[in-house]
């Protein structure tokens, strides 16, 4: 039998619909050279003993050479607020812990602050697979911070919510009620809320035209500023580095994206279908605030330019 031959991105973004956590996986070798690595491969293997592993490209070489002599690593599970975090450590640049507050764990791995949790390993194994090595770490010490990690899904960064179907607790107790009324006036809280409310309606529709979330956002984001490169991408699109050129990518072989110097502009094909996601945006939109006034959307419009420009 024939072996079956896979759509690379096609299979990649059937990966995507995977919700994972991020990381930065540090090391440090005897003479102070560094790595760190943004990475959503990591997982559990065995409680007993502590194992867990991650994957890296065969691409990263030197990282991997770095890796075998520190015989040690560590894995720093970003919290939701480390998103700028998981972008620095995703791009490439010669020194990645510039300006990175750290500490120096086990073998010297970097321990980045302010994470959700961390975990210092030692090299346990590496397996050859595909284009990929699979790492495998004994844990010998961790750090459990209780903060709420980054999620990445669809090639975008996510935040945990609670399900709007998990079932109540059927009593409640004075506790619970006053931390209910705090919610309740907790504008983070309701931004958030109105943020997934929106979403989870709006993508699926989006999705539905063909394109994965990232890859949508930038075909937006271009035709909006042609010509914008990757530093300019990055910073409206609140994507990684590496999604970002996995989406340009895709949006290029697909015909709907071409260079334009340093940055990239759309074709007439792209031009085309951005026309669709900002005819779907706008129908949504109208959906969502059918029952507003003008006045009631304009006021709402300045609020939120005013937290964004004050952030």
């Amino acid at each position: 039998m024939s072996e079956v031959t896979l759509d690379p991105h096609a299979f990649r973004r059937a990966l995507g619909n995977f919700a994972t956590g991020i990381t930065v996986v540090t090391a440090q070798n005897a003479k102070g050279e560094r790595i760190g690595l943004t990475v959503n491969s990591f997982n559990s293997v065995s409680l007993n003993p502590p194992l867990i592993l991650w994957s890296l490209d065969k691409r990263s070489a030197d990282s991997m050479e770095l890796i075998r002599n520190a015989g040690h690593f560590a894995i720093n599970v970003l919290a939701a607020d480390q998103l700028d975090l998981s972008n620095q450590f995703a791009r490439p640049q010669k020194d990645k812990f510039n300006g990175i507050e750290f500490s120096e764990g086990m073998g010297r791995a970097p321990l980045l602050k302010e994470c959700a949790a961390n975990f210092q390993c030692k090299l346990h194994q590496t397996i050859d697979a595909g284009d990929h090595w699979i790492l495998l770490g004994r844990v010998l010490a961790f750090d459990d911070f209780g903060r709420a990690p980054l999620l990445y899904h669809q090639g975008a960064y996510s935040l945990v919510m609670p399900h709007p179907r998990v079932a109540q607790r059927p009593e409640s107790t004075p506790e619970d009620e006053a931390l209910q009324g705090r919610l309740a006036n907790n504008l983070l809280y309701l931004m958030l809320q109105a943020v997934n409310a929106y979403q989870s309606a709006y993508l699926p529709k989006q999705q539905s035209l063909g394109l994965s979330v990232s890859e949508a956002r930038l075909l937006i984001l271009l035709s909006s500023r042609p010509g914008a490169d990757t530093n300019a991408l990055a910073l409206d699109s609140a994507l990684p580095g590496s999604e970002i050129r996995e989406a340009l990518d895709n949006l290029k072989s697909s015909g709907l994206v071409c260079d334009a110097g340093p940055g990239f502009c759309l074709t007439e094909q792209g031009r085309k279908r951005a026309r669709e996601y900002w005819a779907l945006s706008e129908q949504e939109q109208s959906q969502v605030f059918a029952d507003y006034s003008s006045d009631q959307i304009e006021q709402f419009k300045e609020i939120l330019n005013r937290i964004i420009r004050n952030a």
